[in-house]
Order: C-alpha cells, then sequence, then structure tokens
C-alpha cells in the first residue's frame, strides 16, 4: 500500500469519525446528558460547604456547545487512528473485502478499546468516585486499554500461527479461549474500586453506564460500516485498474 492510498484512507476515516460523531453526539445527548443532570442534582443536594463560587463554564454551554465540540473533535481523531489501523491491518487479518475487513476492525476495536476496559472500569457519573483516587483510577483504567488491545493483537498472530495445524475455526477458538483466560487473569491482579456514595440512585447509575456503552457502540458501528463504504471506493478500484493494466500486458496466444 503506497502513501497515496494511505493518505486517502486516512481522509476518509477522518470523515467516516466525523459522520460517526454526529451519530453519537445525538445519541449522548438524549441517552446521555438527563442522567448526568441527575447526577449533578444528587451533588449539589449533598454538598457541604454552601457557595462554590461562580461557574466559568454554565452546564448549558457543556452540555450543548462543549459537548458537541469534544464528541465531533474525538470523533475526528478517532477516524484518522483507525483508518492508519486499517491500513496495517488489511490483508493481515485474512482474505476479506474493504467493507468486511472494516466492520471487522470496528467490531474488534470496540471489544478490546472500550468493552473490556469498562466491564472491569465502567464510566462513573459526576459525585460518583473518590475524587483523591481519580488520579490513580484513570491510570489502571488506560492500563487495562493498553493491556486489552496488546492481547487483542497477540490472539489475532496466535490464531493465525495455530490455524495450519487447527484449521481456521478451532484456531479461532483457541485464540478466543486464550484472550479471555487472559483478560479474566488482568481482572482479578488489577485493583478494583467501588466508591457509589451509599444513597446514589441506581437507576441513574445504570441508565448513565448504559448510555455511555450505546455511545461507543453507536461510533464504533457506524464508522465500521462508513468507513468501509468509502475504504472500497479507494481499494476496488485501484485493484481492478491493476488486473486490467495486467490482462492487456499479457501476451496474446496464437
Amino acid at each position: 500500500m503506497n502513501s497515496a492510498t494511505v493518505r486517502n484512507l486516512l481522509v476518509r476515516g477522518m470523515i467516516a469519525g466525523l459522520a460517526a460523531g454526529l451519530l453519537a453526539l445525538v445519541v449522548s445527548y438524549f441517552l446521555g446528558e438527563p442522567s448526568v443532570d441527575a447526577a449533578i442534582a444528587f451533588e449539589e443536594s449533598h454538598a457541604h460547604g454552601g457557595d462554590h463560587g461562580e461557574e466559568l463554564v454554565t452546564r448549558t454551554m457543556q452540555s450543548t456547545a462543549g459537548l458537541s465540540t469534544g464528541v465531533l473533535v474525538y470523533g475526528i481523531a478517532f477516524g484518522g487512528i483507525a483508518a492508519l489501523a486499517y491500513c496495517f491491518a488489511l490483508g493481515r487479518i485474512g482474505r476479506f473485502g474493504p467493507r468486511a475487513s472494516a466492520l471487522l476492525l470496528a467490531v474488534a476495536g470496540l471489544v478490546a478499546v472500550y468493552v473490556v476496559p469498562f466491564l472491569k472500569y465502567p464510566a462513573q457519573p459526576p459525585a460518583v468516585g473518590d475524587p483523591d483516587t481519580v488520579g490513580r483510577r484513570t491510570a489502571l483504567y488506560f492500563l487495562m486499554v493498553l493491556l486489552s488491545v496488546l492481547l487483542a493483537v497477540a490472539t489475532v498472530i496466535l490464531g493465525k500461527r495455530l490455524a495450519p495445524r487447527l484449521g481456521n475455526w478451532n484456531a479461532t477458538i483457541a485464540a478466543a479461549a486464550v484472550f479471555v483466560l487472559a483478560v479474566g487473569l488482568a481482572y482479578v491482579f488489577l485493583p478494583s474500586y467501588n466508591n457509589v456514595p451509599e444513597h446514589f440512585p441506581a437507576d441513574v447509575l445504570w441508565e448513565f453506564r448504559l448510555a455511555t456503552l450505546a455511545v461507543q457502540v453507536t461510533l464504533w458501528t457506524v464508522f465500521g460500516l462508513v468507513f468501509g463504504v468509502l475504504a472500497e471506493r479507494v481499494l476496488v478500484p485501484r485493484a481492478a485498474a491493476a488486473a486490467e493494466q495486467a490482462g492487456r500486458a499479457a501476451p496474446v496466444p496464437n
């Protein structure tokens, strides 16, 4: 894959990331913001100390312009990084077409980058969590993300090496079992935190976590579908033109 193709895929990945970010923004606003408001209301009702000073950024600004800017910028950056990962993975994960490869990468990315860390360290709304442990919890979360991604890459490599001996199906099952076992060990040995206040509404916590999961599912799924179409327009015409050119260059038998 030459640099021009990588550049074209990178641009299309950012466009697909923007499209995915737009839909994720809608999901975040309608599903996530109500639970955030409820969590903030709980925090304010249990706050001690009275006046905390004038707000630098209002809640309305946070939930509109701030949310939009954050999600869309994240979507564009996410799309560019995912497109580069696609360039590296294309042809190395099996004989899949551009669309199937994009969707497969999206599913694998969702599981490795978000779902696996989420199950160990789920998202927490405002008023949940000890402020003194924020740094440690953040570091552990990103450590879990790194471990999950590395284990996912190792799983793919292991599956490809086992395929000649076990066959594709058995090799996939064996590699997936190793991945689950390794993730389970990470869950056991990494520390857990349960900082939910005693009277915090369970339904608010549940709705917030479902909303964050829905945002990520929307982001990854839309990216995989949109980027697959855009990538196919870049890769398939080139393949067809190369095949046609090779056919013209082939000697004609007498």
